[in-house]
C-alpha cells in the first residue's frame, strides 16, 4: 500500500464515528472543503449527535444519525453512499472500526495512535492490503510550520546526513485526565492506570520518521523503554476521593509513570528519543522536536524555534527568518493561511491534514501518510510498554513492510507538485 492511489472521487462522502473532541473539530474543518459530503454522524451518547448535526444546519450537509447503541458504528460502515470514515474515538477501539470499515468497502482516516496492540498493527496491515482501502493516521502535529519546514530542509540536504531526532508529547493533562465530564466514561484516566510505557507516542515521533524516511530507506529497528515511578496522579487522585466519592474507584489503582523516554534506533543506525509527560506542572505545551544532521540542527521547544548550521551557535534571527522563507513548502504558504482565517485547530494543522487529504482522493493521489506509517508510529506503544515490564531490555520492532522499506518511495507531498486543487471555503 506504499504509493497506493485509489480511483478519484469527485466529491468524497463522509462518515464520522465519535462526536466527543475530535470529531466535531473535523467538522469544522470539513465544511470549509469544497467537494465533499457529510453523509453520516455517529456517537454513543444521542445528545452528541444531535450536537454535531445541529451544526451543521445553514449547510448543504444532511447526515443520517446513529447513536444509543454500542454497535450503531456498524450500521454507519455498512451505509452504501459513503466514500470514507473518519475514527475518532478513544484510541483502543480505533483498530477494530478501521477493519470493519475497510471490509465495507471504505477508505479510513483514524485519530491517534491507530493501534494499542501488535496484533491489531498486522490486522490494520492485512486488511488494508487485501480490500486496497486507505488507511490513514491523522497525525496532524506532522503539518506543523516547523515540522514541514525542517521536512522540506531535510530533503533538500540542508542537515546533511540526519543522525538523531527529538520529540516528545510533554504537556500537562492532569485537569483534563481528572475532569469529570471530559473524557467519556473517564477513559483517558482508567488507560493511565491500566497501561506502562509511552502511551501518546505519535505527535512527536511521526514528523522524525517523515524526516528519516522510515518505512521508506530506512526503518525503525529496536527501542529501550526507562519510565519514573507515579508521583502524582495516585495522589491527586487519593486528594480528589477524599471529598468527592465519584473518584474513589480510581484511589486505589497503581498509575504509570510520570515520565517515560524511549529510544528507538534504526536499521541505518540513526537514533530518536521519544518522550511523554502529561502530569508534570509545566507551562508551555512542548513536543520539542529537534533534528541533529552532520551539517546543521534544528530545535523546536523550547520557544522559539532555532536553527544552527555551524559551531558558532545558533543562527541570528535574520538568517533563521531568510531560510524560513527559503525553506517554506508550498503547503504551508498557499493553506496555512487560510488555516488561520478560519480558525482551524492546533494552529491550523488540522486544516492542512484535513484539506490535503481530501485533496488526494480527489485527484487519485497517494495520501501523506499510509498503513504502514501509522502502525510503525502507533506500535511505540505496546513495545515501550514491553520494554518498561522487563527491565528497560531492548524490544525488536516488526518490519511492518515485510522488506518493502528498502525500495518504497517518500510521500507526503509538501510541495504540491500534484493535486492541490481542492477549493477552501470561507
Amino acid at each position: 500500500m506504499s504509493g497506493f492511489a485509489a480511483p478519484k472521487i469527485e466529491s468524497v462522502r463522509i462518515g464520522v464515528i465519535g462526536l466527543g473532541h475530535r470529531g466535531p473539530s473535523h467538522i469544522q474543518v470539513l465544511r470549509h472543503l469544497d467537494g465533499i459530503e457529510i453523509r453520516a454522524l455517529c456517537d454513543l451518547l444521542p445528545e452528541r449527535a444531535e450536537a454535531a448535526r445541529h451544526s451543521l444546519e445553514g449547510t448543504p450537509h444532511k447526515p443520517t444519525l446513529y447513536s444509543g447503541g454500542a454497535s450503531e458504528w456498524k450500521r454507519l460502515c455498512e451505509q452504501p453512499d459513503i466514500d470514507l470514515v473518519y475514527i475518532t474515538t478513544p484510541y483502543y477501539m480505533h483498530a477494530s472500526m478501521a477493519v470493519y470499515a475497510m471490509e465495507c468497502g471504505k477508505h479510513v482516516a483514524s485519530e491517534v495512535p491507530i493501534a494499542s496492540t501488535i496484533g491489531d498493527c498486522w490486522k490494520l496491515i492485512d486488511t488494508a492490503e487485501r480490500t486496497r482501502r486507505h488507511c490513514m493516521m491523522l497525525e496532524n502535529y506532522a503539518y506543523g510550520p516547523f515540522q514541514v519546514l525542517t521536512l522540506n530542509m531535510a530533503r533538500k540536504g540542508f542537515f546533511g546526513e540526519v543522525v538523531h531526532g527529538e520529540c516528545a508529547y510533554n504537556t500537562s493533562k492532569m485537569s483534563n485526565n481528572f475532569g469529570k465530564n471530559f473524557y467519556w466514561d473517564m477513559w483517558w484516566l482508567k488507560l493511565y492506570a491500566a497501561k506502562r510505557g509511552n502511551i501518546y507516542p505519535t505527535h512527536g515521533l511521526g514528523s522524525v520518521a517523515q524526516i528519516m524516511n522510515i518505512n521508506r530507506g530506512d526503518r525503525f529497528d529496536f527501542l529501550v523503554s526507562v519510565e519514573s515511578n507515579d508521583f502524582m496522579m495516585g495522589a491527586a487522585a487519593r486528594q480528589l476521593a477524599a471529598r468527592d466519592d465519584f473518584y474513589r474507584p480510581f484511589a486505589g489503582k497503581e498509575y504509570r509513570g510520570n515520565v517515560n523516554t524511549s529510544i528507538i534506533r534504526t536499521v541505518k543506525g540513526r537514533t530518536i528519543m521519544v518522550q511523554h509527560d502529561a502530569t508534570s506542572p509545566r507551562g508551555p505545551h512542548s513536543v520539542i522536536h529537534a533534528i541533529t544532521g552532520t551539517k546543521a540542527l534544528a530545535q523546536e521547544y523550547p520557544l522559539p524555534p532555532r536553527i544552527s548550521n555551524s559551531l558558532k551557535g545558533w543562527l541570528p534571527q535574520k538568517d533563521y527568518d531568510d531560510l524560513v522563507r527559503q525553506y517554506t513548502p508550498a503547503i504551508t504558504t498557499r493553506i496555512g493561511e487560510l488555516a488561520r482565517q478560519i480558525g482551524a485547530g492546533h494552529g491550523g494543522t488540522d486544516l492542512l491534514e484535513d484539506w490535503h487529504l481530501i485533496d488526494c482522493l480527489h485527484n487519485g493521489l497517494p495520501l501523506d501518510q499510509d498503513v504502514y506509517d501509522g502502525v510503525a508510529w502507533s506500535s511505540i506503544v505496546p513495545l515501550s510498554e514491553w520494554s518498561v515490564l522487563n527491565r528497560s531490555g531492548s524490544i525488536q520492532i516488526p518490519d511492518f513492510t515485510r522488506g518493502a522499506w528498502q525500495t518504497n518511495q517518500p510521500n507526503m507531498d509538501i510541495d504540491l507538485h500534484h493535486g492541490g486543487n481542492t477549493r477552501v471555503i470561507g
